[in-house]
């Protein structure tokens, strides 16, 4: 009989919070001809996107036993308000596959790369067709997805790395190339400012990226950055830096109100706004504090749903709407050497035993996890 392990799968949340997290035992494979099978160690609490959870389901039919943890989620008392991943915090919770572990197993045609064996410590890039949910073992077909991790840099803060992180230093390359017309380009100016809107786990990087990068050549003393944060959590990123700006987005202000708000904190229109907020509302917001020419960032599944309806906006304004894929493996390997050699700091993460995944993800979506969550499989020590 073969040896089984645990899986957990992560959907998206609906309104409701119920079955969106799943528990099952699969057998542990075999390891990929040409590839390698990882033990997983640690993952981050991201959810997996979806068309219907039908399909999710059937799609693993096929193991031995399945146990849903949703029922688990009846009798915990979820607010009433709108859930914090239908916001500006959904930058704590994401779609995405983030994992970290070590090579258990290499298949018997396997070229390793880059000195990768059994026992090595790495994290994976979330390329196309990764496994679905978290198991404690995973095949990954080659060794070009994996990424090397320094004895320095723990598992659990590289587990943050493969999705979060990587999207926001693409975000932030990507508003770099903006930023280049907007200082060199015919009617360029003497500097630029940059909105980062949210202060979720994706702001966060974004931000301690943004400053690592901008405050060096060619952008050194030419970039000005903002947060536009909710409530009282831009005291928090206050901290960040003497140079960082914050603007609070009350929601129970006027948004002709909340535009003069960040345009003044700014001092005059934006350059390029980093939106991690998922709403309407924000996209919207967002638009208006731009300068003619100027540039909203958004993530490709708020692009994917937002777009269609706000490029007459956008195109009305003067402004564009560019859509960040996820980064590169090149991006990935240098902002795992650049975390462990402490020049970006990794925003705060809590651990979570892997079996109080459904808690983890109710926690999330009701903001009572500071920072991001990492899920533990097994323990290497």
């Amino acid at each position: 009989m073969s040896k089984l392990c645990r899986q957990v799968s992560i959907e998206s949340p609906g309104p409701a919070l119920r079955e969106c997290v799943f528990s099952f035992d699969v057998p542990v494979p075999e390891p990929a001809m040409y590839g390698a099978r990882i033990r997983v160690v640690y993952a981050g609490a991201c959810y997996r996107q979806t068309r219907t959870r039908s399909t999710s389901i059937c799609s693993t039919s096929s193991v031995s036993s399945i146990g849903s943890l949703t029922g688990e989620l009846d009798s915990f008392s979820v607010y009433p308000s709108t859930p914090a991943h239908l916001g500006f915090r959904d930058g704590a919770l994401f779609p995405g596959y983030e994992v970290a572990g070590v090579v258990d197993a290499i298949g018997k045609n396997a070229e390793p790369l880059d000195g990768i064996t059994v026992g090595t410590r790495i994290v994976l890039y979330p390329y196309e067709g990764v496994p679905h949910g978290y198991a404690e073992y995973i095949v990954v077909p080659d060794f070009k997805c994996l990424v090397k991790v320094p004895d320095s840099l723990p598992l659990s803060v590289a587990a943050m790395l493969p999705t979060g992180a990587l999207l926001a230093m693409n975000t932030v390359f990507t508003a770099s190339e903006c930023l280049k017309s907007v200082l060199e380009g015919p009617d360029h100016k003497d500097s630029a400012t940059v909105l980062i809107v949210g202060t979720g786990g994706l702001a966060l990087w974004a931000l301690r990226i943004a400053t690592h990068y901008f405050s060096r050549r060619p952008y050194q003393d030419k970039v000005h950055i903002t947060v536009a944060t909710l409530k009282d959590e831009g005291f928090a990123v206050a901290k960040e830096s003497e140079h960082i700006k914050v603007v609070q987005w009350t929601e129970d202000l006027y948004e002709k109100q909340l535009i003069e708000r960040t345009t003044d904190a700014c001092a005059g229109p934006v350059d390029v706004v980093m939106n991690f907020g998922t709403t309407s509302r924000s996209l919207h917001r967002s638009l208006q504090c731009l300068a003619p020419g100027g540039v909203v960032l958004v993530t490709e599944d708020v692009g994917d749903k937002l777009l269609p309806k706000f490029a007459k906006k956008a195109e009305d304004l003067g402004v564009h709407i560019v859509v960040v894929p996820d980064g590169t493996i090149q991006q990935l390997t240098e902002l795992v050497d650049l975390v462990a050699r402490g020049e970006i700091e990794p925003p705060p993460h809590s651990v979570f035993p892997a079996e109080e995944a459904a808690e983890v993800v109710r926690k999330l979506c009701n903001s009572e996890i500071h920072g991001r969550a990492i899920l533990k499989f097994q323990d290497i020590d």
